[in-house]
């Protein structure tokens, strides 16, 4: 098989995953990562740290500790989406084909996880600042 095919049946895949049996976890599993993404933000913001793309980004000798701090976070969500996906490929396409549900489990646990944390630090950080300004 050329990698030609292999691309083209991996996008093929991909693109009609949204639209088959166990479609809800394209909703699911994404705000699961927000909501740790968010938890963990509120604590860098608690610690004072730097946001966490950022620092993954810019920053190679904390890059391993604050990436595998997020894998970490993101661990129970990812195995639950390769779990979901296997079943999904057996269901539909009766096999398995490992490096599409690893991608996928990529998009939908850590690339939302990785995107908000950051913003979730920065929020966290600015009503901190404007709840401990006010008199009640």
């Amino acid at each position: 098989m050329a990698i030609e095919e292999i691309i083209q049946r991996f996008w093929e895949n991909i693109l009609e995953r949204p639209s088959g049996p166990l479609a809800l976890r394209f909703l699911l599993q994404p705000a699961m990562a927000t909501l740790f993404a968010i938890r963990d933000g509120i604590k860098d913001a608690r610690q004072g740290r730097s946001p966490y793309f950022w620092t993954v980004l810019s920053k190679p000798d904390e890059r391993r500790s604050r990436l595998s701090e997020g894998l970490k976070s993101t661990s129970k969500i990812m195995v639950l989406a390769l779990i979901l996906d296997g079943v999904y490929q057996f269901i539909e396409l009766g096999t398995f084909y490992p490096f599409e549900a690893i991608a996928v489990a990529i998009v939908l646990a850590f690339v939302p996880y990785l995107l908000i944390r950051g913003p979730a630090a920065r929020v966290a950080r600015w009503l901190s600042g404007s709840v401990q300004g006010r008199e009640w």
